[in-house]
Formats: C-alpha cells, structure tokens, sequence
C-alpha cells in the first residue's frame, strides 16, 4: 500500500515541493516533475486565451513522453477512423448516385433493372452499417482519449507518479462515467433540437417566408447556434468534472453550467477556435485528397499524411486546453482545489485508495 502525503507548506527544492511516499516502513522522496501548472491556484483565473494555449504546450512539451504515448494508443486511431470515413463513405455514396441515375434510365422490371435495385440495396446497408461502426468507433476512442488525457493532467497538477500503464488501467474505468455524462448531454441536445423543429413549423406555419418572416428565421437561427456552441461547451467541461469529480451524467452538467460562467466568452472563443480547425482540415482532406484526382497520387498521398498529421495534433491540444479551461473556471469561482483530496480521488481509479485517519498521518506547515 502506498500512502501519498502532499504538505501544505512544503519543503521545497526550489519553488517546487517535496513529493513524499510511504511504502511499508519507508519514506522516500521525489521531485516531481514540475514547470508545467505550477502557477498559484488563485492566479489562473487571470489566464486568458494566449495564456490557456501556453499553459496547454508547455504541459505537453514537458510531457512528451506520456502524451505520445497517449497519442499512439488512442489518438491516432481517432484521427485515423476520422479521415478514413470520409474518404469510404465518399466513394460509396458516389457509387450509390451513379446507380441511383442508372436505375432512372433502366426500363422497369428488366433483369438489369433488378440486378441494379439489389445493387443499390447492398450499397445503402453497407453505407448506413458504415455510419452506425463510425459513430461507435469515434464515441469509444473520444471517450477513452478524453479519461486518459484528463487523468493525466490531474495526476500533473497533484504530483502523482504518472505512466502510460497506469493511465491505459484506470481509463476502462473512467470512461463508463464519461458515457453516462454523453447519454445525458445526448437526451438533452435531442430535445433541445425538437423544440427547434417545432418552433420552425410553427414559423412556417403562422409566420411564413415573408420579409419579416426571414427576419424572425435569422435571429431563431442565430439563437439556437448559440445555444447549441454553449451546450457543445458545457459537455466539453462536464467531460472533465466527470473524471475528476464525483458528479457525473446530469449533475456534471449542472457543475459545469455554473463553472464556466465568467469565462464562458473565453470558453467559446478557444472552441470555435478548435471546430473551425476541425472544418478547415475536413475541407481540406475532401477536396484535396477525396477529390484531388487531377493532383495525381503522389500529391494526395502527401496532403493526407498533413492532414493526419495536423488532425491528431489538434485532437491532443483540444483535450488539453479542455481540462486547463476547468481549472482556470474553477480559480474564477475560488474553488481551490485541495491536491490531496484530488490525488485521493485518482486513487479510487487505481483501486488502492485507504482513508487516512487523523492519528495516522498528521501534516504539518513548514518553510524553509
């Protein structure tokens, strides 16, 4: 059994504390790998855009070796499962258009207008089973990338010894909560989305597309783009205080929703930052390679080896700047958070967490 004792007023090296670990009848010491979060909690409240994007590369320069890792066993399938539907489900649609106008000049009844309709059939199956292994594909490596990355700045922040073993075995076990986190933020898009359609039929219905009609259309529009950026935000955070929290599913929801009031603007900004990027490199990827016949093979191999480059590069960054933005809403609001009660927390993952007494262990405030 190992017990982590974290002072509140550590000895220190220089500005960083002393990490000390109990294992049977010994103490030892470790200097934890500091430079990275190291700001005081009170003062990442101030940290705006430029400040959270230097906060999220020095945490992954100075973690290279685990990010990389994180990167090879889950992020890169991620961008690989991403960039590889496009380009599938691209040629089976064009496929499908082909036979759909075949079938229109077919005459009815004949051998070769059912042996296209049968065609036709097989394509859409294999098309729309595509879409259902896609979403699950995509779901379980977002979900799995999200707890590894999350449990790993948290073990950063408290001075937790931090490997890619231990990460790979308690993500099986964080993101069952993540899931229930997603279901919740599922049901509550699915029923903000049908108010939406029916607010649009009763606008068409009353209203119409009359000069003020458009009008009315445009701020609805505008609205429920805002108000779907600032659900996307709240799951975003709710991913985060479901890893490092006990709240999970609606009630991280709930957390969150009041977490990122006072950033929400910085919020949105790095987020619109991230899916802008995001459409950047799928635009990109379509025209260039899906599309590119006339650039020859050489060229489109190149440009998708950029944009798989650029699109695993900007999955591991926006997890990062995700779990950033939670601590520095959390310094907003002046919930500092105790390191030891977090590192007690991550301990429940790892299955080795013994509550402490008082009388077993007494932390004591020190200067040197």
């Amino acid at each position: 059994m190992k017990v982590h004792i974290h002072f509140l007023y550590p000895f220190r090296t220089e500005s960083n504390p002393l990490h000390l670990i109990l294992s049977g009848n010994k103490i030892s010491t470790e200097a934890p790998k500091f430079g990275v979060m190291d700001l005081e909690q009170e003062d990442m409240q101030f940290l705006g855009i430029f400040g959270i994007y230097k906060e999220a590369y020095k945490i992954i320069f100075s973690w290279k070796k685990i990010f990389s890792q994180i990167t090879l066993a889950l992020i890169l399938p991620l961008s690989f499962i991403f960039l590889a539907y496009i380009e599938v489900s691209e040629y089976l649609f064009h496929k499908i258009i082909i036979h759909e106008i075949s079938l229109d000049y077919t005459p009815a009844n004949s051998a070769n207008y059912n042996k296209i309709s049968d065609l036709l059939s097989t394509e859409w199956t294999v098309f729309w089973l595509l879409k259902v292994a896609y979403i699950l594909f995509t779901l379980i490596f977002s979900l799995l990338s999200t707890s590894a990355v999350v449990y790993t700045i948290a073990c950063i922040y408290t001075g937790r010894e931090v490997t890619f073993k231990k990460v790979m075995s308690v993500v099986p076990r964080v993101w069952k909560r993540l899931m229930v986190t997603f279901l919740a933020i599922f049901i509550a898009v699915f029923v903000y989305n049908m108010v939406a359609i029916l607010i649009l039929i009763v606008w068409a219905v009353f209203i119409g597309p009359v000069k003020t009609g458009i009008v009315i259309l445009s701020i609805l529009l505008i609205l429920y783009v805002v108000g779907l950026s600032h659900m996307s935000i709240i799951w975003q955070l709710a991913s985060v205080v479901s890893v490092l929290e006990d709240s999970y599913g609606l009630r991280a929801m709930v957390k969150s929703r009041a977490l990122v009031r006072g950033k929400l603007w910085v919020a949105i900004v790095i987020f619109l930052k991230l899916n802008i990027s995001l459409f950047v490199i799928k635009v990109v990827f379509e025209r260039l390679v899906v599309h590119g016949q006339s650039l020859g093979m050489a060229s489109r191999v190149g440009y998708a080896i950029l944009c798989f480059l650029l699109l695993f590069k900007l999955f591991i960054f926006g997890l990062v700047l995700q779990t950033i933005i939670y601590f520095v809403c959390k310094s907003y609001h002046h919930e500092n958070i105790d390191k030891s009660a977090l590192s007690d927390h991550l301990e429940v993952y790892m299955g080795e967490y013994v509550p402490l007494k008082g009388k077993d262990v007494q932390l004591e405030q020190y200067y040197v």
